[in-house]
């Protein structure tokens, strides 16, 4: 029984892991600090229109 490995595909795969290790937590960053995409209305956010809390003493 015969190895039909090859030496160049082996290595090119011990190579492609990591990298794609690194692009999956990198794109995991990049999700987390890049600036949001929320769609705000035109006149921006709305004011707090609820009743405050009361205030409890300690």
């Amino acid at each position: 029984m015969t190895n039909n490995t090859n030496p160049k595909t082996l290595l090119q795969s011990i190579k492609e892991v990591p990298q794609k290790i690194i692009n999956f937590i990198f794109g995991g960053f990049t999700r987390i600090f890049t600036p949001r995409d929320d769609n705000y209305p035109e006149t921006g956010t709305q004011p707090f229109e609820g009743e405050p809390a009361d205030k409890k003493h300690y």
